[in-house]
């Protein structure tokens, strides 16, 4: 990838502006349509936790342009892993135009629907069964070479890392002793061998209600797919069921977890598997991302700026101490995280009674800036 100059932020989004107009334009030349560089304008729209920014064009049909910087960001991969998916049968966005160097690109506009949006009581069983059984094509993808590298002990390790720098460390400005150091290390390693056991599949990596995008008489589109790898099977169906924006009932996710079990056997995505077991890789999965995202959202909050995020950690650790409560192994993380840290997050600011996180929680069309 060739670097390009630093810009700042206005300066890049002029940038993309102008770029956006010729790209638009190449294609119209012939038909003498007036020049869009002075009248194409860029509507800015909330973006994900990551570095991309995202503006919604004034065209017909609109299209979304992504300021995307080459120095943070890997465009190249972006758009092959687009139209490996949509070659696939996954509804990605469509690139329409893309400059690699400079990092900018133009693509499908999949609308403003979140599935978060439209669920409820009422609506929450048809649309799951719509998006699992997208997830259950994305799972029957075969891997490309050099497209999805694994999701491996050594990633999956790093990321529940976040969690005693981020949250403990840098956020709640704690300490952790050696004995502490070993109980974090004895449960991490309980969750990767559990990773480990498990069939490995395409893994979207954020499947959930912010990225799937529903849309009247079409299948779902799937949005912030850059960051896929190879991995365990349930990590897709943890990141949905056990939503960090939304919670449904333990009993209700359970049932849909091994419904979805079984349509992956019958898909051959997945060998036979006792319910027992299925259930038990999906919650020490799900603990797996929970772990992560507990230091992940402090880490956007005091790295980058994102003040959004806070506010969702105590759902988080209302899902990391149920699924801790159900096994004996995770109990003594769940004796100590009781004891030491909760009451350290408790004088947060941002803080609300995590036993209740999730009960009648607001349903946000935008994501957190």
């Amino acid at each position: 990838m060739n670097e390009c100059v630093t810009q700042a932020p206005d300066e890049r989004r002029e940038q993309l502006r102008l770029w956006a107009a010729r790209a638009l334009q190449s294609g119209h030349d012939a038909l003498q349509v007036p020049p869009l560089e002075n009248s194409l304008h860029l509507l800015p729209l909330s973006g994900d936790a990551g570095f991309r920014r995202y503006f919604r064009t004034d065209t017909s049909p609109t299209l979304i342009a992504v300021d995307s910087p080459p120095e943070k960001t890997n465009v190249k991969r972006f758009v092959a892993l687009a139209d490996y998916l949509r070659r696939n049968g996954i509804h990605t966005p469509l690139v329409i135009a893309a400059d690699i160097e400079q990092g900018y690109m133009l693509l499908e506009d999949l609308g403003d629907t979140q599935l978060l949006r439209e669920l409820n009581a009422d609506s929450v069983s048809g649309l799951y069964a719509e998006v699992m059984n997208e997830l259950l094509g994305l799972q029957q993808i075969t891997r490309a070479e050099g497209l999805f590298p694994p999701y491996n002990r050594e990633l999956l390790h790093m990321e529940m890392r976040l969690l005693p720098e981020w949250l403990i460390g840098k956020l709640l400005k704690r300490e952790l002793s050696d004995a502490e150091n070993q109980l974090l290390e004895r449960t991490f390693a309980l969750l990767l061998d559990s990773a480990s056991a498990q069939p490995q599949v395409l893994v979207h990596r954020d499947y959930h209600s912010r990225n799937l995008m529903i849309r009247d008489g079409e299948r779902p589109g799937v949005v912030d797919f850059q960051d896929a790898v190879w991995g365990p099977v349930t990590y897709d169906l943890a990141s949905l069921l056990r939503d960090c924006y939304i919670r449904w009932p333990q009993d209700q996710v359970e049932n849909w977890a091994l419904a979805y079990a079984s349509s992956a056997v019958d898909a051959g995505v997945i060998p036979p598997v006792a319910p027992e077991t299925f259930l038990r890789w999906f919650d020490w999965m799900g603990l797996q991302r929970h772990f992560k995202v507990l230091g992940l959202f402090p880490r956007l909050y005091l790295r980058d700026g994102k003040h959004g995020y806070l506010p969702d950690l105590p759902l988080v650790i209302r899902y990391t101490l149920e699924v801790c409560d159900k096994y004996a192994e995770l109990q003594p993380f769940a004796n100590w995280f009781r004891e030491e840290i909760l009451p350290l997050i408790e004088q947060q600011d941002w803080y609300r009674d995590y036993l209740t996180a999730g009960e009648r929680q607001a349903v946000e069309t935008e994501l957190p800036e």
